[in-house]
């Protein structure tokens, strides 16, 4: 009977072990605050598909806001969300604060999916979010860079990473309303 209850303790030894190592090459395991100073869990996530996509008012590709919103209203539900994060981090196109930032997407394109508080994408001050998005060794999938503003990082419903997304590539491109709608 003892030699049960060891392999038994063994066993729930390993499950956890293996549960944690498979979080830890997940977004689930990211907590961060929103724009508003409130905290957003990746957890709360779970299940769902997600596009990341850093964001900038004041670029080129900043209208492409309009068109994550559109997605986000026709698909956005139980199965997929976006989660934005401004980022200052090119040519200084995000130069507002996260109160300036919040009202500029309000006011210009209705922005309702989760817009976190800014952060760096790159650098030596990278956010340990992008950190995991962009290092093979932290995400177990692949090594990027964030080449510029609303680059796309799409998650499978587990929070593992699936692929990266150009930011000149539309939001709405056919290829990516297949990958939220398989």
């Amino acid at each position: 009977m003892r030699e049960f209850f060891i392999t038994m303790a063994f066993l729930a030894i390993q499950f956890n072990y293996a549960q944690q190592q498979t979080m830890n090459n997940t977004i689930h395991q990211f907590t961060v605050e929103t724009l508003e100073g409130e905290t957003f869990d990746f957890s709360s996530l779970s299940g769902k598909k997600i596009m990341v996509v850093n964001t900038a008012s004041k670029c080129g590709l900043t209208p492409q806001y309009k068109q994550l919103q559109a997605i986000y209203e026709k698909y956005g539900n139980d199965d997929f969300v976006i989660v934005g994060f401004p980022a200052n981090n090119f040519m200084s196109q995000e130069p507002g604060t996260n109160e300036e930032i919040a009202a500029f997407c309000e006011r210009n394109y209705g922005v309702t999916f989760p817009m976190m508080a800014k952060i760096e994408v790159k650098g030596k001050e990278m956010h340990p979010v992008y950190q995991f998005l962009t290092q093979k060794d932290k995400n177990g999938v692949m090594d990027s860079k964030v080449t510029w503003n609303f680059q796309k990082y799409l998650l499978d419903e587990k929070g593992q990473l699936v692929e990266v997304i150009s930011p000149r590539t539309a939001p709405d491109d056919e290829q990516v309303i297949r990958w939220i709608t398989q």
